[in-house]
């Protein structure tokens, strides 16, 4: 079973899918990038899988994010690499992957 619920395209060779599909037996939510080129047209190895059991916790995460959080910088686009170089290399060490951790709530 696979089941396209949409897509948001990333740029002019690149879209974002989202599916429910069956996959080794099990259903789930997939979120992957699907390339067209002249070299591959597919999906590639980027993006997740959300098993069904685990959805309701999944949609409750994505559902807890105030949308005035998607517009807290009031620029539009990405991030470039230097924004995350600092947040980075503290994430690296032991401690603050601890420290992370114990932050984020349990769904």
């Amino acid at each position: 079973m696979e089941k396209d619920i949409g897509k948001i395209s990333k740029n002019d060779t690149t879209d974002i899918i989202v599916r429910v599909d069956d996959f080794g037996g099990n259903t789930g939510l997939t979120i992957r990038e699907f390339v067209t080129s002249d070299r591959y047209t597919g999906f590639t190895k980027s993006g997740v899988r959300i098993l069904a059991r685990d959805f309701q916790k999944f949609k409750e995460m994505i559902d807890s994010i105030p949308e005035s959080d998607m517009n807290a910088s009031g620029s539009e686009g990405s991030p470039k690499k230097s924004d995350y170089s600092s947040r980075d290399a503290e994430r690296k060490t032991p401690a603050a992957k601890k420290k992370v951790s114990e932050e984020l709530p349990d769904y």
